[in-house]
């Protein structure tokens, strides 16, 4: 692969880095930077490869969420009590439940969302659709109290809800820590929870998501050139180092303010999206 191509690797990795904890679709902006910024090596990047591709360098946001949270994900620390060992196995275990209901839809329509869902035109119907929702949801939670403002409060059904709002993620442009903060709050959660626990659930689903993605690539007769291989290796590795300073930032963020400005970004990109598209592309 030339200069240019590399340079693009690193760009998907930024983009994935940023857009993966921020409520705006990472897999939707990777979508629309593959649209836009064409490949120069196709050997490389064939369709096979792409697909799996989108899902995989995620990880590398995912092991800055384990890097970022270890002491509280760890439940054998001994900086912490019985107590606190007791609370941390709780709380994996609601992520696991929360994780369930995305986990068992995805392995059976997987392949159908492949074939009708990865589009412009749906990422820029979710992006408009969830802009519109998150301003809706915010001017109704600013007039409302939340219930759960610690981890232990969260009980086992409303972890279990929350995936299955999860659901809805795995359509492009949706956004996996939108759509589970949006419903994590109208379920009783602030912000911080609601944005945390999201972070949570995103180690499961997408370790389990991306071995699916590369399975079939295998399966599908795929198997990494030296080309591919270091492509994934670097786009993660920079996805990994982003979104270290970008979760630091939004859960800073969240002390302060809401998701309002998100779903105006939401807005914007999505009419853009269908400008560029419709009549420019």
């Amino acid at each position: 692969m030339n200069f240019v191509e590399w340079l693009r690797v690193i760009f998907l990795g930024i983009v994935e880095g940023i857009t993966e904890w921020l409520p705006v679709s990472s897999t939707g902006h990777l979508i629309l930077v593959d649209e836009i910024w064409k490949t120069s090596a196709p050997d490389v990047f064939t369709e096979s490869f792409t697909n799996m591709f989108e899902v995989v360098v995620q990880l590398g946001a995912i092991l800055a969420v384990v890097t970022v949270f270890f002491h509280k994900l760890n439940p054998f620390s001994e900086r912490k009590t019985s107590q606190q060992r007791r609370n941390t196995i709780q709380l994996w275990k609601k992520v696991i439940i929360g994780c369930i209901p995305a986990g068992v839809i995805g392995v059976l329509f997987n392949d159908w969302m492949e074939e009708h869902l990865m589009s412009w035109q749906t990422v820029a119907a979710m992006l408009i659709v969830y802009g519109i929702l998150f301003i809706g949801i915010e001017w109704y939670c600013k007039r409302k109290d939340f219930q759960i403002t610690r981890f232990s409060e969260l009980s086992y059904q409303t972890a279990f809800m929350i995936g299955v709002i999860q659901i809805l993620s795995l359509v492009p442009g949706t956004s996996r820590s939108g759509v589970t903060i949006l419903g994590a709050m109208l379920l009783g959660c602030s912000r911080y929870i609601a944005a945390e626990y999201t972070f949570y659930l995103a180690i499961p689903v997408m370790f389990g998501a991306s071995g699916l993605k590369v399975i079939k690539f295998f399966l599908d007769g795929g198997g990494f050139s030296g080309d591919q291989f270091a492509v994934v290796v670097v786009s993660m590795l920079v996805a990994y180092l982003v979104s270290i300073y970008v979760i630091k930032f939004l859960m800073g963020y969240i002390k302060r303010h809401d998701f309002h400005v998100f779903g105006i970004y939401r807005i914007i990109l999505g009419i853009v999206v269908i400008v560029c598209f419709t009549w420019i592309f």
